[in-house]
C-alpha cells in the first residue's frame, strides 16, 4: 500500500489533482449516459408507444381503454395474476421449511442438499417445462398418474405452476436462509427459561424475526412468475398469460401500441414489488445487535430426522426434474426406443444450427461478465468513494437501482422501440451482439451494483482520505489498493453475470438476429419445431456450461482467498 500512497513529484500535485477531478467527472458522466441510453430511454420509449396511435399521434389512455375492452387480453391478465399467486402461496412455505431445516436443525449433508436446490439457477427456466412434458405430457412416463389425479393434461395452468415452482424455489430459499440466519440466541434462551413451548417460540420469535424475509421472498417469487416468458411459451398451450401476449402482439401481429400497454402492465407489479420491499425494509429493525449471540441449533433426533426427510424429498424432486431432461436428451426415440444415443445432440448442434447459438451464448456470457463487472464496479466506486458532482451521483445511484424493478421482457421490448428507430444515432447497434450484451448487463445491473457497494463499504474510508492528503490521484488508489482488496466481490459479480447471461431468455428474445441467436432462444425454436429432445439436449448443454463456469469461478475465488489470507497474515 505504501507504493500506492507515495508522494507525487514536486511541482505536479495541482496538475494531477485537476486531472483526477476531470477523470472522475468524465467517468461519472459516462456511467450516467450509459444508464440513460440503455435503461431510461428504452423505458420511456415504451411509455410513448403506449400513449400513441400507429401514426404517432398522442391518444392519451385510449390504448389502455381499448385493452380493457378486449376480453381475451383481460383473461390473460387474470391468468397471470392467479397463477403467480398460486406459485407464491406454494413456493414460499416450501422454501421456508427448507431454509428452517438448514438453519435450525442439525441434520447431515446440509451443503449437498442446499447445492441441489440451487441447480435451477444454472439452467434456463424452461428446462423444468421440458422435463414436465417428458414426465406428464401426452407420452409422458407418468401420464397415468396425472390422469388418476383428475388432471386431463399437463399443458396449461398445471404445467406452468409446477414448472415455475421448480424454477423460483432457489430464489425464495436463499432469501429465507439469510432471514433465518440473522437470529439472536438470547431470545430463545430467555424463552426456554420461561418454559415457553416450541410452537410458541416459533410464532413469537422465529416468524416475527423472519417477517421481512418472507415478504421479500413472496414479492420476488410473484414478480419472477408474472414476468417469465420461457415456461408459459413451452408448456402453456392455449393458456395465455401477459408474457406470451406481449410476444404475440409485437412479433406476431406487429401491434406495438397494445404490446407497449402489456409491457406497462408487466412493469407495474415489479415496480410495486420494489416499492413495497423498500417500505418494509425501512421498518425492519435489526435482529442482530453488537451484543447478540449467534443461534446454534440443538440436536433433536426426531426433529432432525423429520427435516432430513423433508429436504431429501425436495432434493429428490429437483433431481428428478433435472434427471429427466438429461435422460430424455440421450434417448434414441421417446418413448419407443430408450436406448442411449447422441442423436438429439447431433441434431441440435449440426442440423438445427444450435452450435452457432451455443458459441454466441458463450460470447454473450463472457462479454457480459467482463464488461458488466468492470462497468458495475467502476460505477459503484465512483458513487461510494468520490465526492464530486453530488447531484449527478444521486441520479446515477437511482438509475443503478432501477433495473431491479424492470422485467427482462419489458426491457427487451423497450430496446425494440428505442434502438429500432431509424432516426436514433444508436440504431447501428440493433441486431448486434454488442446490444445483446449491453441489454443483459443492464438487466442484471442492480444485483452486481449492490454486491460491489457492499464490498466497498467494508473498506476503511481512510484509504481515500490518506490518498487525498498525499495528493495521490483516486485512480491510482483504486487500481493498487481498492481493486485487489475487492477481488472476491469482483469474482462473485462476474459469476453472477456469466450464469444469468447463459440462461436468460426474456431479455433477449426480441433482439436477436439469425447471426446473433443464442442457445436459450434456440431451445424455443426447437420446441416450436416439435424437436423436444433436441431442445432438452440444448438446455442440458447450457446447464453443463453454467456448472463448469461456476466451478471455475469457485476455484478462482479459492486462489484469491488463499492469496488474501497470506497477505493478511504477513506471509
Amino acid at each position: 500500500m505504501a507504493a500506492a500512497l507515495a508522494l507525487p513529484n514536486a511541482g505536479e500535485p495541482t496538475l494531477k489533482a485537476t486531472a483526477a477531478d476531470r477523470i472522475a467527472m468524465a467517468a461519472i458522466v459516462a456511467v450516467a449516459l450509459l444508464l440513460l441510453a440503455f435503461l431510461a430511454a428504452p423505458l420511456l420509449a415504451i411509455l410513448v408507444q403506449a400513449l400513441q396511435d400507429p401514426d404517432g399521434r398522442f391518444v392519451a389512455l385510449a390504448n389502455f381503454i381499448s385493452y380493457a375492452r378486449t376480453p381475451a387480453l383481460l383473461e390473460s391478465l387474470w391468468n397471470s395474476v392467479w397463477v403467480s399467486v398460486v406459485v407464491t402461496l406454494v413456493t414460499v412455505p416450501m422454501a421456508f421449511v427448507f431454509a428452517y431445516a438448514l438453519t435450525r436443525s442439525c441434520m447431515r449433508f446440509k451443503a449437498v442438499l442446499r447445492g441441489i436446490t440451487l441447480i435451477p439457477l444454472l439452467a434456463p427456466s424452461l428446462l423444468s417445462a421440458i422435463s414436465l412434458i417428458y414426465w406428464f405430457g401426452n407420452q409422458g412416463a407418468l401420464k397415468g398418474l396425472l390422469t388418476s389425479l383428475g388432471i386431463d393434461e399437463i399443458y396449461g395452468a398445471p404445467g406452468i405452476v409446477v414448472a415455475q415452482i421448480f424454477a423460483v424455489f432457489p430464489h425464495a430459499m436463499m432469501i429465507l436462509v439469510t432471514a433465518l440466519t440473522a437470529s439472536d440466541a438470547r431470545l430463545y434462551e430467555a424463552a426456554d427459561a420461561l418454559g415457553t413451548s416450541p410452537a410458541r417460540k416459533f410464532f413469537t420469535i422465529t416468524l416475527p424475526g423472519a417477517k421481512y424475509g418472507l415478504i421479500s421472498a413472496a414479492l420476488v417469487v410473484f414478480t419472477l412468475v408474472i414476468t417469465d416468458f420461457g415456461i408459459p411459451k413451452v408448456i402453456g398451450g392455449n393458456f395465455n398469460v401477459l408474457a406470451t401476449d406481449v410476444f404475440k402482439l409485437v412479433i406476431g401481429q406487429q401491434d406495438f401500441q397494445r404490446g407497449a400497454v402489456v409491457a406497462v402492465l408487466l412493469l407495474a407489479p415489479a415496480v410495486l414489488t420494489f416499492a413495497v420491499d423498500h417500505l418494509v425494509g425501512r421498518k425492519q429493525t435489526a435482529m442482530l445487535t453488537a451484543r447478540a449471540v449467534p443461534y446454534r441449533p440443538q440436536r433433536s433426533a426426531r426433529f432432525d430426522a423429520l427435516m432430513t426427510l423433508y429436504c431429501v424429498g425436495v432434493a429428490a424432486l429437483m433431481l428428478a426434474m433435472l434427471g429427466m431432461a438429461v435422460f430424455a436428451s440421450f434417448t434414441s426415440f421417446w418413448p419407443y426406443n430408450l436406448s442411449p444415443s447422441l442423436r438429439h445432440y447431433t441434431m441440435g448442434l449440426f442440423d438445427a444450427g444450435v452450435a452457432e447459438g451455443f458459441v454466441n451464448s458463450l460470447k454473450l456470457a463472457t462479454g457480459t461478465a467482463v464488461f458488466g463487472t468492470a462497468i458495475v464496479f467502476v460505477g459503484a466506486y465512483l458513487l461510494e468513494k468520490t465526492q464530486r458532482a453530488p447531484m449527478l451521483r444521486s441520479g446515477v445511484r437511482l438509475l443503478a437501482l432501477l433495473p431491479m424493478a424492470v422485467p427482462g421482457l419489458v426491457l427487451g421490448l423497450g430496446y425494440i422501440f428505442f434502438f429500432n428507430e431509424p432516426g436514433n444515432p444508436l440504431n447501428f447497434l440493433y441486431h448486434t451482439m454488442a446490444l445483446l450484451t449491453l441489454c443483459t448487463i443492464i438487466h442484471f445491473y442492480t444485483t452486481g451494483h449492490l454486491t460491489a457497494v457492499t464490498a466497498l463499504k467494508a473498506l476503511d474510508p481512510e484509504f481515500e482520505a490518506v490518498s487525498a492528503s498525499l495528493k495521490v490521484p483516486f485512480y491510482k488508489t483504486f487500481w493498487r489498493v481498492t481493486l485487489p482488496l475487492c477481488t472476491p466481490a469482483l469474482i462473485d459479480i462476474a459469476r453472477y453475470f456469466f450464469v444469468n447471461a447463459m440462461t436468460t431468455i426474456s431479455a433477449v428474445v426480441f433482439l436477436y438476429s439469425p447471426e446473433t441467436k443464442v442457445a436459450s432462444i434456440a431451445i424455443l425454436n426447437l420446441d416450436e419445431a416439435g424437436e423436444i429432445g433436441a431442445a432438452a439436449a440444448c438446455a442440458v448443454m447450457i446447464a453443463a456450461a453454467s456448472t463448469i463456469a461456476t466451478l471455475l469461478f469457485w476455484l478462482l475465488a479459492r486462489l484469491v482467498e488463499r492469496r488474501n489470507s497470506a497477505w493478511k497474515n504477513g506471509t
